[in-house]
């Protein structure tokens, strides 16, 4: 993870305002119909973007451009009150003019990137696309790439550029639009060699959209096997669930913003259901209980609701690191605002060992500090302390 100086905390918000502002330019640009739309959503008409990604690693950059925008913003509103206010018409004319003039915007090339027609685009994280973009990195991808996305291909070595590696802060630091671009496109070297061919007539959009997906979770999955915990924060995946014998719902109509703890079960009954959180167990594909025996578990006080997407067993398996062989008795904790935040692994139902893979610190992944509180109480309490503050294309944790 990557986090900013407390002194420098104003950037978090100045980001997160920068990044809506584009979104909602490009969105009335499209309404007003300036743009188009490419690969079905509205196109970015512009062929420049704002750097948020340099913007968060350089605060120096970050902090004079907040101070051109202001002194342009009130420039622009001096001039403004001068064509109402007569009297005072040329003083405020005469300073709107000197605020513009004297905006300290820093070189163009610090806070302005490359934008493409699909730079803001992105689509749902959801497991059906990471079951579909698994197979799919598989037979296109993993020969340069890699099986773990490390850039470590038996094809790596005779390319003009070595894979980079996704197990790192790389996403993160890419718009999804910018990747799925790329991936279409294919990418060049500066002296025009070609680094990476484009995949525009063998992959859909839908095909390279779940590739993305998956890269997610191999990036999640890396850094928990190299200790460093996830590297950029990773939202729960949509997914269908079944409480009992009622009708299946998507994940985000039935956990209503609450805490969530998934529950990887193998064999034996489920846990028993616990008020601080909404309990999802995960069942190996093919193995599903049945809603008669869901329904007796809840009239129990056990856990009865059910992840019954196919392949969520193997996707939050992926996320944490684990063999999906031995995935069974994981526990994940999301917060209430659906990021992924916490492991336990088998054999610790009390959370005594448990890990903070997305932390607000920075660095490693984190053994939490208990109070003296319970375990898991000391958790949700970090949890809820350290909410994540996320801005794509530039990270702020």
């Amino acid at each position: 993870m990557t986090v900013l100086l407390s002194g420098n905390a104003w950037v978090n918000p100045f980001l997160g305002a920068l990044e809506s502002a584009q979104i909602a330019l490009g969105g009335v640009a499209h309404a007003l119909g300036v743009t188009g739309e490419s690969h079905g959503q509205p196109a970015w008409p512009w062929a420049k973007r704002l750097a948020v990604e340099i913007l968060l690693i350089d605060a120096g950059v970050a902090r004079q451009l907040a101070l051109a925008l202001a002194a342009t913003g009130s420039a622009l509103l001096l001039a403004i009150t001068g064509l109402f206010w007569r009297r005072l018409r040329v003083v405020l004319f005469g300073a709107a003019v000197l605020a513009a003039w004297f905006a300290p915007w820093p070189d163009s090339s610090l806070w302005l990137a490359d934008a493409v027609p699909t730079s803001f685009q992105t689509t749902p994280f959801t497991v059906a696309a990471v079951t579909h973009g698994a197979a799919l990195y598989a037979r296109n991808c993993a020969i340069c790439h890699g099986d773990t996305g490390r850039g470590d291909g038996p094809r790596a070595a005779s390319l003009v550029r070595w894979p980079p590696t996704v197990v790192g802060p790389l996403l993160g630091h890419r718009l999804d639009g910018e990747m799925f671009w790329r991936v279409m496109q294919g990418m060049q070297a500066h002296d025009g060699t070609q680094t990476m061919p484009g995949f525009a007539g063998r992959l859909t959009d839908a095909d390279t959209w779940a590739i993305l997906d998956y890269l997610k979770v191999l990036a999640a999955g890396g850094g928990v096997q190299d200790g460093d915990g996830w590297p950029v924060p990773v939202a729960l995946p949509a997914l269908d669930v079944r409480c009992g014998a009622a009708p299946a719902k998507p994940l985000a109509d039935w956990r209503a913003n609450q805490r969530l703890r998934a529950v990887a079960i193998d064999t034996g009954g489920p846990p028993r259901e616990d008020p601080r959180w909404q309990t999802l167990l995960l069942f190996r594909d093919g193995a599903l209980p049945s809603p008669s025996d869901a329904a007796r578990w809840a009239a129990n006080g056990d856990a009865s609701c059910v992840a019954v997407t196919p392949g969520a067993w193997n996707a939050f398996a992926g996320m944490a690191g684990i063999d999906a062989q031995r995935f069974a008795g994981s526990q994940l904790i999301a917060d209430r605002d659906g990021w992924l935040r916490a492991e336990a692994k088998p054999g610790d139902p009390a959370w005594a060992n448990a890990t903070l893979l997305c932390a607000a610190g920075g660095g490693r992944a984190e053994r939490v500090a208990h109070t003296r509180t319970d375990p898991l109480t000391s958790l949700l309490l970090r949890i809820d302390a350290e909410p994540v503050r996320y801005v794509k294309g530039g990270y702020v944790h």
